[in-house]
This record gives structure tokens, sequence and C-alpha cells, in this order.
């Protein structure tokens, strides 16, 4: 690998369980008790201390836990110039249960402007000594597929002038992110795996829009997006099949998906949840392009505490080498540990321990 992509065979995917000092103040906020500094404060000790806690973990590359935010996706959403965010008639279905009644809809031009996500990278950036910052935001692709034609058609009536000024944005974004100094971006996406889901399909179709043209638009406006980027800015991909409480939404392998994701689309890095049986097998990972791309395998779940066997993950990834050279492999969790504020399952040290395997695995195997 060359050093303009270097490789982190541990890694981690983003968001971090809430402490409870943060959650606090985050009530208190909202009720009134504190203000935004004082907000801003207990975030800025709670996020030190994760960083802290993932170096001292062994891990190379570090994120925020995505602490000052209460969605993975809404807060950044939310800061785009010609987006909106309001309160919904009803939470977004996973299995089993629904999160809180949040959405956003598109009022004007989409474009990117003064970001507090800047800055809060920066802040990332200052603290993260020796290791590498990882900022993590929602794709593209999430940006359309739940809010699809009915929430830009007042603003966007031709739909390719949307994503060409959504893929517009995501430049933007990408340079503000980079000369802020970020070196490793990562994009979550959880429209890929829908793509890979019966039920979703059927969902998709029941709707009026074809899956198959989805996933073309998808992977045009993600490499449009990155077109150009500078050769030492690592942009990895999430794919996930969606984490609230520990659910999901969809099923399914990524093979309905893999030619044109992982033959096509310009992505550095592949996170791929394997953690469990709804996500199918290896043979996926023979599209992947020889050479630096890499796929990080998520074979130690987030949604659960109890901790995977070592030699079982280490059969997994040798596994995995049927499809796709070791050396362009690995290891992660499957996904955060709490991609909303409220959190999966586990408790804090259950979740320092499922990362600790991950880097001691990592430093086995390779």
């Amino acid at each position: 690998m060359s050093q303009s992509n270097p490789v982190y065979r541990a890694e981690v995917v983003g968001s971090f369980l809430r402490p409870e000092a943060l959650k606090t103040a985050r009530q208190q906020f909202k009720s009134g008790e504190i203000d935004a500094q004082q907000l801003r404060a207990v975030e800025d000790t709670e996020i030190r201390r994760v960083v802290e806690q993932q170096r001292e973990a062994g891990l190379q590359v570090v994120t925020d836990g995505e602490f000052r935010r209460a969605w993975w996706h809404f807060d950044f959403f939310e800061g785009l110039q010609g987006v909106e965010g309001y309160d919904a008639e009803q939470g977004i279905q996973f299995n089993g249960v629904q999160t809180k009644a949040r959405s956003i809809k598109v009022v004007n031009k989409l474009t990117f402007g003064d970001h507090p996500m800047i800055e809060h990278f920066r802040f990332l950036k200052s603290i993260s000594g020796d290791a590498v910052a990882k900022m993590t935001i929602p794709s593209p692709s999430v940006m359309h597929f739940r809010y699809n034609r009915d929430a830009v058609k007042d603003v966007y009536p031709n739909l390719k002038d949307y994503f060409d000024d959504l893929a517009q944005v995501y430049r933007d974004a990408i340079k503000a992110f980079y000369d802020a100094g970020c070196r490793y971006l990562q994009l979550d996406d959880t429209v890929w795996a829908y793509l890979c889901s019966e039920d979703q399909k059927k969902q998709i179709l029941a709707r009026g829009d074809n899956p198959e043209d989805l996933a073309k638009t998808y992977a045009r406006v993600l490499n449009k997006a990155i077109e150009g980027k500078p050769d030492d800015l690592i942009i990895g991909l999430h794919v996930c099949r969606g984490n609230f409480r520990s659910t999901w939404i969809s099923e399914g392998g990524y093979e309905p998906v893999a030619e044109i994701l992982f033959g096509t689309v310009n992505i550095d890095r592949f996170f791929l949840e394997y953690d469990n049986e709804r996500s199918g097998g290896f043979e996926p990972l023979r599209f992947i392009k020889p050479g630096q791309q890499q796929a990080v395998l998520g074979l130690i779940t987030t949604k659960t505490g109890s901790l995977e066997l070592a030699k079982d993950v280490e059969s997994r990834v040798k596994e995995a080498t049927q499809y796709l050279d070791i050396n362009q492999i690995c290891l992660s969790p499957q996904c955060g540990f709490a991609s909303t504020e409220e959190g999966n399952s586990l408790s804090e040290q259950q979740q320092w321990d499922k990362l600790k395997l991950v880097v001691d695995l990592a430093a086995k195997i390779w």
C-alpha cells in the first residue's frame, strides 16, 4: 500500500454509547437548565475521554463517537443549506421498534455552507494525537432514498438537477473537511443494504421507483461526489442494514448490488456488515477490484454484548480470503454502538471488550 492510502487493519465504524454525563447534559440543555456553551463543555470533556479510550484500546483511527449528534444522519443533513428538519408524524420502523418522529425536507436549492461539523472535526483532530481522526457523515444516497420524489419536487421539478446539486454539495463538503485537515472521511449508507432486501425492494417498487435504476443513480452520484479527491484522502463507505436500539431494518446478502457497488464505485474502503446470517456469504467480495481497495469486515456485532470467540472470527476471515486477497481485508465491529443517542443494548465495558478483540485479532491475523 502507498503512503497516501495507508491500511488500518483494526477499525472502528464511528459511534459510541453516550456516557451518562453527556445524556444528562443534553436533557438539561433541552429543558433550558444549561446553555449551548455549557453543553459544549461537557461534549468536549466526553469526546476527549472517548478518544483517549480508543487510543488505549490500540486503535490507530479514532472518531468523536458522534457525541455531538442525536442521529447519525439528520444532524448532518439539517446543517446543509436548503434543508429543514421537522417533527414527522411517525418515526422510522425498525424490526419491532420505531425511532422518534423526525424527518427532513428540501425547501430551497441545496448548497454546502458554514456547516457546524467542520468545527466538530477540527476539535477531534486537535485532540487525536498520533492517531488518525476519522469523520463520519451520511452518504448522499441516504438524502434521497427515504424522502424520494415527493420531498424535493417543489424545489426540483427535474430530478436530474437535484442529483447534480446533491453531488456538488458532497464535493464541497469533502473539500471543506479536507481543508480542515481531514484525511479520512467515512460515508454511512443504509440504502445499498435496502437494495439487497426483498422486502425493501417491494416497497421501492410500490412507490413507483425501480431498485436497479436507483442503484445506478446512487453509484453515479457517489462517483461524481468523490471525483478528483486528493490522493491522500481516504474515503470509506459503510453499508449498514439499520442500527437502532440493537434492531435492524433490512436483510439479505450483498450479491444484488455487488457488481455495481464494488465493481464501479470508486471508494477506498468498504465497511461491510457480516455479523450474522442475515448478512449472507462472502461471495460478493469477488467484485472488489484488486489492488488498494479494502473490505473492512464487520464480524463483531454491536447489537449484543456477548463477546465473539476469537477462533470463530479468525475462521471467518480465512473464509473471506477465498474471494478477496488477505491484504485487502481489515476488521471492525459491524456498525457503530449508538447510531442514535439512545444506543444499543450493551454496556460500555462490553463495547470496549469488543474493540479490544478487534485490535488483538488484527494484530494476530496480519
